[in-house]
C-alpha cells in the first residue's frame, strides 16, 4: 500500500534535488581532481563547502526517524530524498547521511547513554568527525555474529579488548574518531548473550590500521575499507553500549532495519545508470542504425525500467511497514528488499555498461565503479543467503487458514 507524501517530504525532495543540480552534478569531475591531488587519505575541501550550503539550507541529517536528533521525517519520507542522493555516490556525505556514520549515530540514539550521546553523537551530528563499525573478522563468517571471535574482557574499571577486524568502512578518512566494536564478554553464555559492543576512540593504544583493502581494485578513498588490529586495547568500562550481553541485539538494531538506506541509494544509482544507457545508445550508431533502434537494446532498457520501479516499490513498502508496525514484524519486507535492491542494480548497470563498451569498463564513466560498490553490497549488507534464509523460514512458519482442497474423487 502506497501513501501520498507529505507536503514537507514533497518540498524536501524538490530543494535536494534542486541542490544536486546547482551543487553536486556539476562538481562531479572537480571532487575526483581535488580526491587524486597527492595523497587520496585526506579532507575533500569541496565536500566541506557544500556540507556548509546543504546545512545553512536545512538539508541536513535528513535521517534518524522518531529521534530529536533527526529531521522528523518517516522512512517512508526519507526514502525518495535516499534515492536522489545515490545518484552520485559521494553525495550523502554532503548531507550528513552517509554510512558507516548514520547507523553508528543510530546506534548512539537508541542504546548510548548521555555521556555517550555528549561526547560522541553530538560531533557527528555536527560532521565535526567520523566513525567506523567493526565486526567482521577475517577467520570467521561473520555474517553469523555468534562466530564472531575478538574478546571483551573485564579488568576492573576497564575492559581490555582483542582480535583483528576488517572491511571497516570508513577507517581511511583522517576525521574518523571513534569504532564501534563487536566482541565476546561471555564465550560460554547464551549463544546470542555471548557479544557486547563498546566504544573505542581510534587514537587508543593497541590500534593498529594494518592495510586498507581494494575493492575490485578501487581503493575507495577518502572512505576506505580497513583491516584493523586490536592487540590488548583498554577502554573505559563506561564505554560498553547499552550492557554486557546486548551486542546481538544492537547488530540486528544496526545491521537489519537501518541498512534499507542502502537500498534506497541503490535505486537511485541504478536509474542513473538507465538513463547514461539511454543516452549513450541515442548516440552511437552501429552497422547503419543508432543503438537505440535495435530490437535488443530495446528490451534491456524495458527491462532495466520495469526491475527498477519493482525495486522501487518494494523499498516504499519496506520503509512504511518499518514506520507503521514493529521492525520485528516488518523483517520479511527488509530482507526482501536487501536481496532485489543490489541484485537489480547490477543488471542494471551491466546492461549500461554493455552499451558503452570498451569506455563502460574503464573510469571514463562511473559505472564501472558503481558495478564494484554494488556488488560489495550482496556482502557488506548481509550475505543473500542470509536474507533469502530469513524469507523461507518466515514464509515456511505462516499458517493458511484455508483448508486444503481435496481434489481425488
Amino acid at each position: 500500500m502506497l501513501f501520498e507524501f507529505s507536503d514537507r517530504a514533497r518540498d524536501l525532495q524538490e530543494q535536494l534535488q534542486a541542490f544536486m543540480d546547482k551543487h553536486i552534478y556539476p562538481n562531479e569531475a572537480e571532487f575526483y581532481r581535488q580526491l587524486n591531488e597527492g595523497d587520496r587519505w585526506k579532507v575533500i575541501p569541496l565536500l566541506e563547502d557544500l556540507k556548509e550550503k546543504a546545512r545553512a539550507e536545512g538539508l541536513w541529517n535528513l535521517f534518524l526517524p522518531e529521534s530529536e536528533y533527526g529531521a522528523g521525517l518517516t522512512n517512508y519520507e526519507y526514502a525518495p530524498l535516499c534515492e536522489i542522493m545515490g545518484r552520485v555516490y559521494w553525495a550523502s556525505e554532503v548531507f550528513n547521511c552517509s554510512a558507516p556514520d548514520t547507523g553508528n549515530m543510530e546506534v548512539l540514539v537508541r542504546y548510548g547513554s548521555e555521556e555517550q550521546k555528549e561526547r560522541w553523537l553530538k560531533p557527528l551530528l555536527e560532521a565535526k568527525i567520523r566513525s567506523a563499525f567493526c565486526m567482521t573478522e577475517p577467520d570467521v563468517a561473520s555474517s553469523d555474529a555468534r562466530n564472531i571471535e575478538a574478546s571483551i574482557v573485564r579488568d576492573g574499571d576497564e575492559y581490555v579488548i582483542n582480535g583483528e577486524k576488517w572491511w571497516i568502512s570508513g577507517a581511511g578518512d583522517p576525521r574518523c574518531e571513534i569504532y564501534i566494536f563487536m566482541g565476546k564478554t561471555d564465550p560460554e553464555g547464551h549463544p546470542y548473550r555471548q557479544q557486547s559492543m563498546i566504544l573505542v576512540p581510534r587514537d587508543t593504544p593497541g590500534v593498529e590500521i594494518k592495510r586498507m583493502l581494494p575493492v575490485y581494485g578501487y581503493d575507495g578513498a577518502p572512505h576506505g575499507h580497513g583491516e584493523i588490529v586490536f592487540k590488548d586495547v583498554r577502554v573505559p568500562v563506561s564505554n560498553i553500549l547499552l550492557g554486557e550481553g546486548r551486542g546481538f541485539e544492537i547488530a540486528q538494531g544496526r545491521l537489519g532495519p537501518g541498512r534499507i538506506h542502502h537500498c534506497m541509494r541503490t535505486i537511485g544509482v541504478a536509474d542513473r545508470a538507465l538513463e547514461e544507457m539511454c543516452r549513450r545508445v541515442k548516440t552511437r550508431v552501429a552497422f547503419g542504425r543508432p543503438l537505440a533502434e535495435m530490437g535488443q537494446i530495446r528490451q534491456d532498457i524495458a527491462r532495466s525500467r520495469c526491475e527498477i520501479d519493482q525495486a522501487r516499490l518494494l523499498t516504499l513498502y519496506a520503509a512504511h511497514r518499518m514506520d507503521t508496525v514493529d521492525n520485528k514484524v516488518a523483517r520479511t519486507e527488509i530482507a526482501m528488499i536487501k536481496v532485489v535492491a543490489p541484485n537489480m542494480a547490477l543488471k542494471v548497470i551491466d546492461r549500461a555498461i554493455q552499451a558503452h563498451g570498451g569506455m563502460g569498463v574503464c573510469n571514463d564513466t562511473w559505472l564501472a565503479g558503481a558495478y564494484a560498490s554494488i556488488r560489495t553490497l550482496r556482502l557488506a549488507d548481509g550475505p543473500d543467503e542470509v536474507h533469502r534464509e530469513v524469507i523461507a523460514r518466515l514464509e515456511l512458519g505462516k499458517e493458511s487458514g484455508i483448508p486444503k482442497p481435496n481434489l481425488r474423487r
